[in-house]
């Protein structure tokens, strides 16, 4: 609004503008305008009565001017907020609640993007895949090759895999690469009762034998039992293979015996096989492992029904935690819970010491800062707090019962109390035909798992390595691998801060998410842990 002074005579006045904010204009009467117009010459006979007793500074028109002027000045600098003695001259805004500007449109409301960068993507949100998708391209000579493997009735081999559920398919996915390197039929592997769980399940309790056919039919001929004529004969039998050999070995070792025997059996598969083998047997692991070995139809369809459970209120985090007694005694570590399971431990070490399979040669401690030990229940629960995973987040725990039992989870159910295992979701009539089945049990761990937004194994292992193949070949979901080995010095630091500790923490595990690996970069990779390149392309890759 502009405010003009002229004079009554005839003669026009030069006239002066002043710019003032609308707000204070409002706020003044009309006789304090008038005062502002009128000069003191032309001022009524009343107002110079009136103004006589005032101080003569109150009648000079330019102490009006500066105080109008200064007034609208801290106006203008309330409304926008700014402090000229605040540290940030130009707009103080640490420390400031903006609603009240982004409600008026001075601010879009980019104040809340850090809180959801926070909550999306620091633990719920996916690794880039960088465009990697499953590709089994075998080579010319390799289709060729498989006509006359196809057709060939003269060689068979049968395998016997041991262990848990996890180290079997390890054992069956070899079977099958062994089978093509001999050129041989390979009959269904027979499945080793497991001594410590006794569990007696067969290749079709676990695995869908028509699928495993099928979806081999290309590479291997496979047969669900010998035939008539070589029932009777004695096989050759090999149980002491070197580890990690090589298909010139094989065929140098085996071929001639298989050929004049016709039937080969073998024992013991785990880590025989080289890691490192032509790309086409690569392949041909991958497709045993990802595509071929698909669990039975009752345990998939249950498995199913679990996952559905747990998303059915959204995204949840798998969890794979190795607190068993047996493995505490293995890894030659301690559980963290007590002297008295700590002597447990210790007498059954003593009394059984072939079941330490760590170095022997190694103190609890040195292990434990190798990151030879599974972590324990307030180390997942301080890893997870320093990932941010949320308090509500939903999660499934897999593996057998603890030792010290519900007690020694209390420290990630008191921090994390949506916390479920297979037998809190399904129904007791549901997990009842497969009762004392310890390897049926670990497949529903695992569907359960492989299926979850995010999971983490507590310490590696057959099943940890499983999954994480799995879901890198699956479009690589994220998989946290704990960094045992640098992040516990920090763990045992009693003066490190806990928010430091979590910024340390957090800092570590950037890059051990399950973003794409390359298994050439290091060697002795299984490719069924580490897919890429021979089982994954992306269009970089593509001539």
């Amino acid at each position: 609004m502009a405010i003009s002074k002229s004079g009554n005579n005839k003669k026009q006045q030069h006239q002066c503008y002043i710019s003032v904010p609308s707000e204070i204009i409002s706020s003044l009467s009309s006789t304090s305008l008038q005062s502002l117009v009128d000069s003191p010459k032309k001022a009524s006979a009343a107002s110079k009565i009136s103004n006589f007793s005032r101080p003569k500074i109150l009648k000079n028109p330019r102490i009006w001017f500066l105080l109008l002027f200064l007034c609208g000045f801290f106006f203008m600098l309330k409304m926008y907020n700014f402090d000229p003695f605040a540290p940030y001259p130009c707009g103080n805004t640490e420390n400031k609640d903006d609603s009240s500007l982004i409600s008026s449109g001075v601010l879009s409301s980019p104040v809340k993007v850090e809180e959801k960068y926070e909550e999306k993507i620091d633990f719920w949100e996916q690794p880039d895949g960088l465009g990697y998708r499953p590709c089994l391209d075998f080579s010319e000579e390799y289709k060729k090759s498989s006509v006359e493997i196809l057709k060939d009735r003269t060689k068979y081999l049968v395998v016997v895999v041991s262990g848990g559920m996890n180290q079997q398919r390890n054992q069956i996915v070899d079977a099958v690469v062994i089978a093509r390197i001999l050129g041989a039929t390979l009959v269904i592997p027979i499945l080793q009762v497991n001594v410590i769980w006794g569990d007696e399940s067969e290749f079709s309790d676990i695995f869908d034998v028509e699928h495993f056919k099928r979806t081999l039919a290309d590479d291997v001929r496979i047969i669900s039992s010998l035939p008539s004529n070589h029932l009777m004969s004695r096989p050759v039998e090999e149980k002491h293979t070197p580890l990690h050999v090589s298909p010139q070995w094989i065929r140098s070792r085996y071929l001639r015996r298989m050929r004049r025997e016709g039937v080969l059996l073998l024992r013991g598969l785990d880590s025989r096989l080289s890691k490192d083998l032509p790309s086409d047997l690569q392949k041909l692991r991958c497709k045993v492992a990802f595509d071929a070995l698909r669990f039975a139809p009752p345990i998939f369809e249950l498995g199913k029904k679990l996952t559905e459970r747990m998303r059915s209120k959204g995204p949840y985090l798998a969890l794979h935690l190795r607190m068993e007694k047996d493995v505490w005694v293995r890894t030659g570590c301690l559980p963290g819970l007590s002297s008295k399971y700590d002597q447990i431990i210790y007498n059954e070490r003593k009394l059984r010491p072939e079941l330490l399979t760590s170095r022997s040669n190694m103190t609890y401690h040195d292990r434990k800062l190798a990151g030879l030990c599974p972590l324990n229940a307030v180390e997942v629960t301080r890893l997870l707090k320093a990932l941010r995973a949320p308090k509500n987040a939903r999660i499934f725990w897999a593996g057998g019962d603890p030792l010290g039992g519900k007690e020694a989870l209390l420290p990630l159910t008191k921090e994390f109390p949506n916390f479920f295992n297979k037998e809190d979701l399904a129904l007791p009539e549901e997990l009842e035909p497969f009762a004392k089945k310890a390897s049926i049990m670990a497949a529903l761990d695992y569907i359960v798992s492989e299926n979850s937004d995010v999971f983490m194994p507590s310490h590696g292992g057959n099943m940890g390595h499983a999954i994480q193949g799995h879901r890198a070949y699956l479009g690589h979901k994220k998989t946290i691998t704990p960094n045992k080995r640098q992040m516990l010095s920090y763990f045992l630091n009693p003066l490190l801060p806990e928010k430091k500790f979590n910024k340390i923490i957090f800092d570590l595990h950037r890059d051990s998410m399950g973003q794409p690996a390359l298994r050439t970069s290091k060697a002795g990779r299984d490719v069924t842990k580490y897919p890429i390149p021979e089982c994954m392309r992306n269009d970089s890759m593509v001539q």
